[in-house]
């Protein structure tokens, strides 16, 4: 068996940051529920709080965008 100890490092890196991917899927579902959750409960404020909802999921899917660039640039450009 061998191999390089940096290659090594690289894959395991790369692995650790796509769990960020993985964590932003979770955030966005939180975000969603949430503002569902609280819209059946005051269905007159929803419509105001769609902006919210909207900016929430952004912020979260940008994380998991950032956690897929790192791991690419983990895996190709390190």
């Amino acid at each position: 068996m061998e191999g390089n100890i940096a290659e090594l490092g690289q894959y395991i890196g790369a692995g650790l940051a796509a769990i960020g991917s993985g964590a932003a899927a979770v955030g966005v579902g939180n975000v969603a529920g949430n503002f569902l959750s609280g819209a059946l409960r005051n269905p007159s404020a929803a419509g105001g709080q769609t902006a919210t909802l909207f900016i929430g999921i952004a912020f979260a899917e940008a994380l998991g965008i950032f956690a897929f660039l790192v791991a690419l640039l983990l895996m190709f450009a390190v």
